[in-house]
């Protein structure tokens, strides 16, 4: 099945914005093509890890205080240097135009307006200048892979640092693609919609521009040293996505990434690893104040945004949820999907007694031991 044949119908941004993140999740996936569905909605092998990272979160209760004499607690916060109105970017999706026509554009517009930073994906629709372009002077960060020729991830650094990006996102947890049997029943030609970054003349096959990407030919799998000495001579703050472990943590910081994304790749990468909130209390004490920490994953209401950040997160990273925005309503539904997780947030930080995020700790959350 092409891309082209699988883009949502328009008629559900006409109806009346969902009123939770739940409804708008039921009806992004009643409209969206039933290979697109599986392209979005699975996860690597038998799809324990992508179960796990939501059940990860009914482990931790909240442990209000009452009568705490507090009034309109703050969303706000920082990442990376980039003041946020709400704790959260949205994730570097490609084949954003499966989605919907504007993808990765309309998130940028959303999240401008919401004062919400974004990460423009490396195998999206539009390239990174088209990115920034739709929303100017909007801060956000850029992905790349390390992976290919040296050359090539440099010249990528280079356009993303003449954007006029605040960060670089180096996703280091896709040497190779998932094992996804979803997709291997039922596929989907992406190449299509994540060329954007990666122009060929008209008479080179759309899968070889995918390719481009994924080509490691003669490089291998690259390590901590690679990427830490491309890295040390470009200007930009750096975000290492995909690290699950506090060895790991340790070796991103040491390469010289300003901060660590904690994460499973949304289970779509290897099945049976822990979930990303599991393993972030680890993260965060090899870390140990060096460097900034997010966590995505499994995310879904604005009660898990406060839980990951009580145990130690700065921000969390919207990948499946903001999908589930752009499909129902573009930009607006983006911009919703914000607007329903900043009243939410607000809500659980009135009831939990503290007087924003940046003043959570770990005594706002309590581990479940039944």
């Amino acid at each position: 099945m092409t891309a082209q044949d699988t883009r949502p119908a328009s008629a559900a941004e006409e109806a009346e914005p969902p009123p939770t993140l739940s409804d708008l999740r039921d009806r992004a996936l009643a409209v969206l093509d039933p290979a697109v569905r599986d392209f979005l909605e699975g996860g690597a092998g038998d799809e324990t890890t992508l179960a796990r990272n939501r059940r990860a979160f009914d482990r931790w209760q909240f442990v209000p205080r009452v009568m705490s004499g507090l009034r309109a607690p703050s969303t706000r916060t920082e990442f990376l240097g980039i003041p946020l109105e709400l704790p959260v970017l949205t994730a570097p999706f490609g084949a954003d135009e499966l989605f919907h026509p504007e993808g990765q554009r309309a998130v940028a517009r959303a999240n401008a307006a919401a004062g919400v930073a974004g990460i423009a994906p490396e195998a999206g629709s539009s390239s990174i200048e088209a990115i920034t372009a739709a929303a100017p002077g909007a801060p956000m960060l850029a992905q790349l892979h390390p992976m290919g020729p040296p050359e090539n991830f440099r010249a990528m650094l280079d356009r993303i640092v003449a954007a006029g990006f605040r960060g670089v996102c180096v996703t280091v947890d896709c040497p190779t693609g998932g094992w996804r049997e979803r997709l291997r029943r039922r596929p989907v030609d992406l190449s299509p919609v994540i060329s954007g970054n990666y122009t060929a003349p008209d008479t080179v096959a759309p899968e070889e521009v995918f390719g481009q990407l994924f080509d490691r030919t003669g490089t291998g799998v690259w390590g901590w040293a690679e990427l830490a000495e491309i890295m040390r001579d470009q200007p930009l703050p750096w975000m290492a996505k995909g690290v699950l472990t506090g060895h790991d943590a340790d070796a991103a910081v040491r390469a010289g990434a300003a901060a660590v994304l904690v994460s499973n790749h949304g289970g779509r990468q290897l099945d049976s690893t822990p979930a990303a909130l599991e393993q972030l209390p680890e993260v965060v004490a090899a870390v140990g104040g060096r460097a900034q920490i997010a966590l995505d994953s499994g995310i879904r209401r604005g009660a898990d945004v406060i839980k990951a950040i009580a145990l130690g997160a700065d921000v969390v990273v919207l990948g499946r949820l903001a999908v589930y925005g752009l499909v129902v309503g573009g930009e607006a539904g983006v911009a919703h999907v914000h607007r329903l997780l900043r009243e939410e947030c607000t809500t659980v930080l009135t009831l939990l007694g503290r007087g924003g995020v940046r003043e959570l700790t770990r005594d706002a959350v309590r581990e479940v031991t039944w």
